[in-house]
């Protein structure tokens, strides 16, 4: 299984068009996601996003926060854990939270995963997006996973 990770942010005249723009500016704007649930196949490989065919559907676990109150730092936060047999990916948002902390929650939340499922962790990553709102901004971060 190969999977790529993600992260953009971008403002908007509207909250639909601050995520469409912070969609484009992970690089996933142009296509049809599909949310799935969390579970990677074991030794998952992570690359690089390739180009991906405008209107294709595309699986992806997404973590996604947008505002309209200015001055509020919103983040969004992506983590996953790969091991052996399988793996995991937890998303967590927050709005003006510390973003180590967010970072901490979402390592707590994946760890605990694969804790609970015995699964030995041979790498744990952490994907986040933050951004201070302007007017009205949107942040992503994500987990694609790409066809092989």
């Amino acid at each position: 299984m190969k999977i790529a990770i993600v992260s953009g942010k971008d403002e908007g005249p509207t909250k639909l068009n601050a995520f469409d723009n912070a969609l484009t500016d992970a690089g996933i704007g142009d296509v049809n996601l599909i949310r799935v649930s969390s579970m990677l196949a074991g030794n998952a490989e992570i690359v690089d996003l390739p180009t991906l065919k405008p209107g294709s559907m595309v699986n992806c676990v997404l973590s996604e926060i947008t505002s309209d109150v200015p001055g509020e730092e919103i983040t969004a936060v992506v983590a996953l854990a790969i091991g052996e047999e399988l793996g995991c990916v937890v998303e967590t948002t927050g709005r003006n939270q510390k973003l180590e902390d967010l970072i901490d929650e979402a390592k707590l939340m994946v760890e605990y995963m694969m804790d609970v499922r015995g699964v030995e962790i041979k790498d744990l990553i952490v994907k986040p997006s933050t951004t201070t709102v302007k007017n009205i901004a949107s942040v992503v971060a994500s987990v694609v996973y790409v066809e092989e």
